[in-house]
């Protein structure tokens, strides 16, 4: 009994097959996670350096060089970049895609730490953070309230927070948006030098002090005790009491010199919600949960909390990635119902039940496809969805072939056994050989490499696992059903609709069949060349990129005014922002992030970090048109240009791996002021490229900035070390931070020394700073040091551990970006470029060559593949180049 004879032939093991796949269909559905994104580990890792009061060119050479060079001696380093501002220096460093992420976040963390007591040691904070897309937000509250004290918002705000965190489901949960605490102790300078007293000695014994080293273990009988010294500050009082000096006999306590209270720390990150003061929390999801569920977690845990909540304050539930999901499986059974309707219109010709019996394939091969992809290990996303939508169109084409074979078999007079058994038989082959062409066609796609490969893997094994289940069922499941259910209609010429359809075959298609058989050259030329040509025609109407947008119902606005502009001036652009972004009735809602950019709320979107001078919008659209939209966010984005002094663009997310921009120019080169120069040059070159917009040089704008000159020789005659002035300066400018300070409920706090000056000191603090000497005077700052106005680099960008800067530029609506950015190449090409300086082309163009470096090969093995398919298929080389005509007369439709 042949393989395809025993379904048939024996009936039980098959209907138990039937109700294994039916019931594995529904187990894999309940069970498998549902996420909007796929997830997929990528070896690449963020190092944020935070060395308040330094320059970027201070910050270059004692924080950025040394991190890069110690990162450098690592295997399998694809890329190292730096960016450095003031304060703060980032170093981005990716690793090989086929490099495990764990392991290399252990070796980088090594490192750093290794490399960390070199680094000057008033670095307030190091951070190594892995870029993880399983780190994306899936909600974002605000906790909304005009009158309110942040103090009251941030407790809120930390409970909420707590309150996540016990959600099963959630990975972490994280607030934002508020000026933090700070334990702060504000000296007088003069009153310390008639102690004489230095700060240097004041911030070493607070150190000292707070200090907490374990001293061991010690054996008390048959038991073992933690031995604890000292310890850290547990009160205010601890820390007013401490002894800082004492001199014959007279003890100096830090109450006797200064002041020791809670405050707000500086001003560097201010939220609002839909135009309303806010502050922000989120929560992230823990792979392998499925994110509808966790959200109900979420909205029960948040409705018992709201309790809490006073009546002036609001919680508004601002963002939740749930609903997209929800709104894509929506659209999955929205296609499911669609496609069942078209097959069986499609199959009324061979009769209802005919067509019932090709609609059973949709079901049981999307339960295939479903259980193959929850057992390797994948979830329910935005990527397996779509794989799902593009199979839903192949799957039904086999079962269509044996079923219209069986009911002709059927027609010939043969009994419904041996129909099913001959009819099937009798295409077997043909079937092999379609369904081997399409797995060829998706293979390519599941070996492309670097993190794009990873990222889109899972589409084409969807696609893959679905269509070789809708052969087995086509194969073994359908001729079992019809040798049961399907009955000839309609005698030798079948039923009635069937007779209609040959009657308009024979009066409209064979006529133009004979026509274009007789004139075969003509016929030929004019269909592929025809083809082709309008193919060509319709790329530039279509419009193409390497990586689709995602068409989600949210984009961003980002603001960035000059480099060094104040908090302020960035609000009032802002401000300007959010007055036209809440004029569009399609908006929903929006979170405005003032000094930061938006916690992360999509996987290849990385926030940006504190700065004055930068502020973004995150706006939720109440749905997504794909006509509307993209016209409605031009318009915008016209309205947004009118405001002056501010670079204001408006980012639609996309897919793929991240990049700053469709098109990035890196110019590479050692010094900074030929690097400024030649990035002005460039960026007019790139303005002038038709299809290019909102285009982004950093170092467009030179900076102004205040340098104090100290008068060496008379500050040592005055008994005045250089130590001691930076310390003073220090302290009366920014605060030196001495530890840490942790509550009773495990908060920890900084703790800060300063001069009594507001948060946002201004040019007139310095004519309050005095500085102690040696002689127990203190001496006004302007007697030892003058002020100078200096120019200096807004940022300083490294590529490949050497000086860089990156020239971003977007595209137009529907422009071709491959086009664009050929022009773009060619201008770039012609330049006459200075000698030590060269440019290296990102965006897509790099990512694209990244992506599909590797998939050369594959895609000829593929294609070779297909050629052996046809040529066993046909036993003729001219009848498979026939057949593979199809491919450039298919490509029209494509388009």
């Amino acid at each position: 009994m042949s393989p395809l004879e025993y379904p048939i032939r024996r009936f039980q093991p098959t209907l138990v097959a039937f109700m294994c796949l039916v019931a594995l269909g529904i187990y894999a559905f309940v069970n498998v996670p549902r996420e909007e994104d796929p997830y997929f580990k990528i070896s690449a890792f963020i190092i944020s350096v935070i060395l308040p009061g330094a320059d970027p060119i201070d910050i270059e050479r004692l924080v950025a060089k040394p991190l890069e060079d110690r990162l450098a001696e690592l295997d399998d380093v694809k890329s190292i970049e730096t960016s450095v501002v003031d304060n703060v220096a980032v170093v981005v460093i990716e690793f090989e895609a086929f490099t495990d992420a764990e392991k290399k976040y252990d070796e980088v963390q090594r490192e750093t730490n290794a490399l960390r007591p070199s680094l000057p040691g008033e670095i307030a904070r190091l951070e190594i953070r892995k870029f993880s897309p399983a780190l994306v937000n899936t909600v974002q509250f605000a906790l909304v309230s005009a009158t309110a004290t942040y103090r009251e918002l941030e407790d809120l705000a930390r409970a909420l927070k707590d309150k996540l965190k016990t959600v099963e489901g959630v990975r972490t949960a994280e607030s934002w948006a508020y000026p933090f605490r700070e334990l702060r102790i504000e000296v007088d300078l003069r009153r310390m030098a008639e102690l004489n007293l230095t700060p240097g000695v004041l911030v070493d014994v607070l150190k000292s002090e707070n200090s907490n080293l374990p001293a061991g273990t010690l054996d008390l009988g048959s038991r073992s005790f933690t031995l604890k010294t000292s310890g850290s500050y547990e009160s205010l009082d601890q820390v007013r009491d401490t002894v800082v000096a004492s001199r014959n006999g007279a003890i100096t306590r830090v109450r006797d010199i200064g002041k020791v209270f809670w405050a707000d720390q500086p001003w560097n990150y201010i939220g609002r919600f839909n135009g309303e003061r806010a502050v922000f929390v989120t929560a992230n999801q823990k792979d392998g949960f499925n994110i509808l569920k966790v959200r109900d977690r979420i909205a029960t845990a948040v409705a018992e909390f709201e309790e809490q909540v006073p009546g002036r304050i609001k919680l508004e539930w601002g963002f939740d990635q749930s609903r997209n999901v929800a709104h894509r499986l929506n659209r999955l059974s929205l296609d499911l119902a669609i496609a069942i309707g078209l097959v069986s219109i499609t199959l009324l010709p061979l009769g209802v039940r005919a067509a019932g019996i090709v609609m059973v394939t949709i079901p049981l091969a999307l339960s295939f496809g479903l259980a193959s992809i929850f057992f390797m290990g994948f979830s329910l996303n935005q990527l397996t969805i779509a794989g799902f939508v593009l199979a839903l169109g192949l799957l039904v084409d086999d079962s269509i072939v044996v079923v219209e074979n069986i009911s002709r078999h059927l027609r010939m007079g043969y009994s419904r056994a041996e129909a099913a058994l001959k009819g099937t038989q009798q295409i077997v082959h043909a079937i092999l050989g379609c369904t081997a062409t399409l797995l060829f066609a998706f293979l390519p796609l599941t070996v492309l490499p670097a993190t794009a490969g990873k990222f889109i893997r899972v589409l084409p094994l969807t696609v893959i696992s679905t269509i070789l289940g809708s052969l087995l069922i086509a194969l073994f499941i359908i001729p079992f059903i019809a040798s049961r259910v399907l009955q000839p209609t309609g005698g030798s010429q079948g039923n009635q609709v069937l007779q209609r359809l040959m009657g308009l075959i024979e009066r409209w298609y064979r006529p133009a069949l004979e026509y274009c058989l007789a004139r075969p050259r003509s016929t030929a030329i004019v269909a592929i060349g025809g083809s082709l040509i309008a193919t060509l025609l319709l790329v530039p109407v279509v419009g193409s990129s390497l990586f689709p947008k995602s068409n989600s119902p949210m984009f961003l606005v980002k603001i960035e005014t000059p480099t060094g502009s104040s908090l302020a001036a960035t609000d009032t652009a802002l401000r300007f922002a959010e007055e036209k972004v809440a004029a569009m009735p399609e908006v929903k809602s929006f979170f405005s992030n003032l000094g930061h950019g938006n916690p992360k709320i999509y996987y290849n979107h990385l926030p940006r970090e504190d700065a004055a001078n930068y502020a973004e919008l995150f706006v939720q659209l109440r749905e997504y048109s794909t006509r509307g939209t993209p016209k409605k966010l031009d318009i915008l984005r016209q309205q947004l240009n009118e405001y002056p002094n501010a670079r204001i663009s408006v980012d639609e997310f996309v897919n793929g791996p991240p990049i700053t921009a469709p098109i990035a120019v890196r110019i590479v080169g050692p010094d900074l002021s030929s690097l400024q120069t030649l990035s002005r040059e460039i960026e007019k070159l790139i303005r002038k490229i038709p299809g290019t917009r909102d285009v982004d040089n950093p170092l467009r704008v030179s900076r102004t900035n205040l340098r104090l000159v100290v008068d060496r020789q008379k500050a040592n005659q005055l008994g005045v070390p250089t130590e001691v002035f930076d310390q003073a300066v220090r302290l009366s400018v920014a605060g030196i931070e001495v530890g840490k300070y942790k509550e009773t409920d495990g908060e920890q706090y900084a703790i800060v020394v300063r001069t009594p000056v507001g948060n946002r000191p201004d040019l007139s603090v310095l004519d309050e700073i005095r500085v102690p000497s040696r002689s127990g005077n203190s001496l006004p700052l302007s007697q030892l040091a003058r002020l100078e106005f200096e120019t200096a680099p807004t940022r300083i960008q490294r590529f490949g551990r050497e000086r860089s800067v990156t020239i971003d530029a977007d595209v137009i609506g529907n422009m071709n970006t491959a086009k664009v950015t050929a022009n773009v190449v060619r201008e770039l090409d012609r330049f006459p470029w200075p000698r030590g300086y060269h440019y290296v082309l990102g965006g897509e163009a790099e990512s694209g060559t990244e992506s599909f470096s590797g998939v050369g090969t594959a895609a000829i093995v593929a294609l070779f593949g297909i050629f052996a398919v046809l040529v066993i298929e046909f036993g003729s080389f001219k009848s498979t180049l026939i057949v593979l005509t199809v491919v450039p007369i298919g490509l029209v439709g494509g388009f």
